[in-house]
């Protein structure tokens, strides 16, 4: 039996946050993860060439909010990055999200701010009520531009049509009428300037925090005695599915090495909304900034079954989500944090702030 303060079960964003915290209020922290490194998802390492990537697809670090950038500055330098990302639609490369020049490239038009307003009042197909994410689109863009750029990679993201998703994930993706051709607009937009595992390293390093990887929680729950628990995994799984499992997307990633080519593509990521059976191909080097003669690339196949990656979010399974957050009340001791145990397609700012809010919590609590 082991003893500590603080079990955190996972070492990805979510857990290694709380750890930090709770390492640097004096508490004993017993991390777990199944997997055989820290980091998680966001997880980067260098290939047989040296080139660094992401192992689990592209992470790309962007904010508003100046806590969480400060917190994670006291772990990483930086590199400054503004993510930008074409797709292929109609045989050309054409920004995303849709600005003015995507338009008028697509269209063969000319034209400026406030006419390019003036077309997407044309041709929008208005809805009195905003329910889905073919709503968000269609209400903003029309058909055309929506079967173009979002129902195909929608379909292939998800395994669903935008009408049977909640609003929220197309509002994730912007529609501008100016020229911005970034992915993101956030104050804080960098990347970690040695890697997300070198400023992971950095957050648990404590003495006071004890690395238990390559073992799964479910399966050595009974052999911890913590007076607080961290659960950073599928909800659903810490109960043993009892209301049956929640819906999660998953991916497959396949890397590829580029000998002889310094750069594969324009920018970091282009979408492939209408062909291939990928959704994306995104050149690490781009991100990361690194010199080296060769690239490395990586398509991202979504899929049914596998690691959860993402939430699916839809009316019923939120429903069900409920249901499991109302069993995760009444479980004393135990906190759950994070995409997977909130059931919530978080970016990656949005869980450290979780994360820093529920370690404050814990702290009032066992103080």
């Amino acid at each position: 039996m082991r003893t500590t303060d603080v079990l955190v079960v996972g070492a990805g964003f979510s857990g290694s946050v709380v750890a930090e915290r709770m390492a640097a209020a004096g508490r004993k922290v017993l991390v777990m993860d199944r997997r055989d490194h820290i980091g998680g998802n966001a997880y980067d390492e260098l290939d047989s060439r040296g080139i660094l990537i992401h192992r689990y697809g592209p992470h790309i670090f962007h904010t508003n909010s100046k806590e969480v950038f400060d917190y994670l500055s006291r772990f990483t330098g930086w590199r400054p990055y503004e993510h930008r990302v074409l797709a292929q639609v109609d045989g050309q490369l054409l920004p995303i999200p849709i600005n003015l020049d995507t338009v008028n490239r697509l269209y063969g038009l000319s034209l400026d701010e406030e006419g390019l307003k003036a077309y997407f009042e044309k041709v929008r197909d208005k809805r009195d009520e905003i329910k889905t994410s073919e709503d968000v689109i269609v209400n903003t863009v029309g058909w055309d531009l929506y079967r173009k750029f979002y129902q195909g990679y929608t379909r292939k993201q998800w395994g669903l049509d935008p009408s049977q998703l909640f609003a929220s994930v197309a509002s994730r993706v912007p529609v501008r009428t100016n020229r911005d051709d970034r992915y993101f607009t956030d104050t804080y937009q960098a990347m970690p300037a040695e890697g997300y595992t070198a400023m992971f390293a950095r957050m648990l390093e404590s003495p006071r925090i004890t690395l238990a990887l390559g073992e799964d929680f479910r399966e050595t729950r009974e052999k911890v005695k913590a007076r607080h628990i961290v659960y950073t995994g599928p909800i659903d799984e810490y109960f043993d599915c009892c209301f049956g499992k929640l819906p999660y997307r998953s991916l497959t990633f396949e890397h590829e090495q580029r000998p002889g080519v310094e750069r594969f593509q324009a920018v970091g990521t282009v979408n492939y909304p209408n062909d291939h059976a990928y959704t994306r191909i995104t050149e690490f080097k781009h991100l990361t900034g690194q010199i080296h003669p060769d690239t490395a690339i990586v398509r991202e196949y979504p899929q049914a079954s596998g690691d959860p990656y993402y939430p699916i979010p839809r009316p019923e399974n939120d429903a069900l989500y409920k249901k499991y957050r109302e069993l995760s009340e009444k479980e004393k001791g135990v906190s759950f944090v994070g995409r997977l145990a909130q059931y919530r397609y978080y970016n990656m700012d949005q869980v450290v702030g979780a994360a820093l809010s529920t370690a404050r919590g814990i702290l009032e609590g066992i103080a």
